[in-house]
């Protein structure tokens, strides 16, 4: 037995989970580890493997949790919890994500989208906890120009010297249009971490998973992760109800905040491009370069929103097009480029 099952078992006896059945559930791109665990009365729970020595840490997760069920969301109920070895015993909110309701049933695509961008909405009128890390502009334009470390660098194309000379073009638009951080963001607000929970009510229908990377930021940043989603195609109708959703709700000033939802659209697309690239390319995981087209035409609908301009005809200058030759070379140098 080694040491991680030893802990992972005396954790699960303590908790009074060790006769469970335990099944192995996809994981995402951190090195946490999922399983279901079925006890012989019925009751179900998620169990959380998040090694302290790989990079992880469960308190975060934990403490988001609490403030969010403090709030009357669904995060999951923290049911166990050993910071220590880094383990947590959680809630099990099902499989019904997003992503898998609508292709089921298209129909619900629209009230899908409207209880999540109604929660934001209800999130963003609470006071965000306190002590999280600011997402601020100069924080957001270095996660911008992961584009040019990892993507340019990936394309054969020189890119130290043309990162930090974006980063200072950036900065700018950055700090005039989305500067402002007064909520919540959990960052990776999106139809594969949301689960549907039709037998809950108003925005508690909606299941939250990812969140432990939570910092305060922009109240426009999680409506971006939510209608440009990497990895699904949101109707633009969808994006467009959505956003006049969202503003209605809040009573904020339209111009400004489109100019700051699509600087911040241009910031995240920028910042999933290099680390789509960077999961190829470093960790082995060649599937995500398959996800890059979506992001550029996402990235190329937020450039031609006039407060991009100042940096639009640099980014597509600079950064090459995914054609074909580029995604396939991206994946065929899977693993073998070494940290910059």
């Amino acid at each position: 037995m080694t040491d991680r099952v030893a802990k992972t078992t005396s954790f699960l006896t303590r908790a009074g989970w060790d006769t469970a059945t335990r099944e192995s559930l996809a994981g995402d791109a951190s090195n946490r580890r999922y399983e279901r665990l079925r006890h012989a009365d019925g009751r179900q729970a998620v169990l959380m493997d998040a090694p302290s020595e790989r990079g992880e840490d469960v308190r975060p997760f934990a403490r988001i949790s609490r403030y969010l069920r403090a709030l009357g969301l669904s995060a999951p109920d923290i049911l166990a919890e050993d910071d220590e070895n880094g383990l947590l015993l959680l809630e099990d909110l099902g499989d019904a994500l997003f992503v898998r309701v609508v292709a089921r049933n298209p129909a619900l695509e629209r009230p899908l989208y409207e209880a999540a961008t109604d929660l934001l909405a209800d999130l963003h009128r609470a006071d965000p906890p306190e002590n999280l890390e600011v997402y601020d502009p100069m924080l957001m334009s270095r996660m911008a120009a992961l584009a040019w470390r990892w993507y340019r660098r990936a394309a054969g194309l020189v890119f130290e010297d043309q990162a930090q000379a974006f980063e200072a073009a950036f900065y700018p638009l950055l700090d005039q249009h989305a500067g402002q951080a007064d909520v919540l963001i959990q960052r990776d607000y999106h139809a594969e971490n949301l689960i549907w929970l039709p037998d809950r009510s108003g925005v508690a229908r909606v299941g939250l998973l990812d969140f432990q990377d939570a910092m305060i930021g922009h109240r426009a940043y999680d409506l971006v992760s939510l209608l440009q989603d990497a990895r699904r195609d949101v109707p633009r109708e969808t994006e467009a109800e959505m956003t006049d959703r969202y503003i209605s709700r809040c009573g904020v000033d339209r111009d400004a905040f489109l100019a700051a939802y699509h600087v911040l659209g241009a910031q995240r697309n920028l910042r999933i491009l290099g680390v789509f690239a960077r999961l190829s390319l470093q960790s082995g995981k060649p599937h995500y370069v398959n996800l890059i087209p979506r992001v550029w035409n996402l990235l190329e609908r937020d450039l031609a929103h006039p407060a991009l301009h100042p940096i639009a005809e640099t980014v597509r200058r600079e950064l090459p097009a995914p054609t074909d030759s580029i995604l396939t070379s991206l994946k065929n140098q899977c693993a073998t480029i070494p940290t910059p």
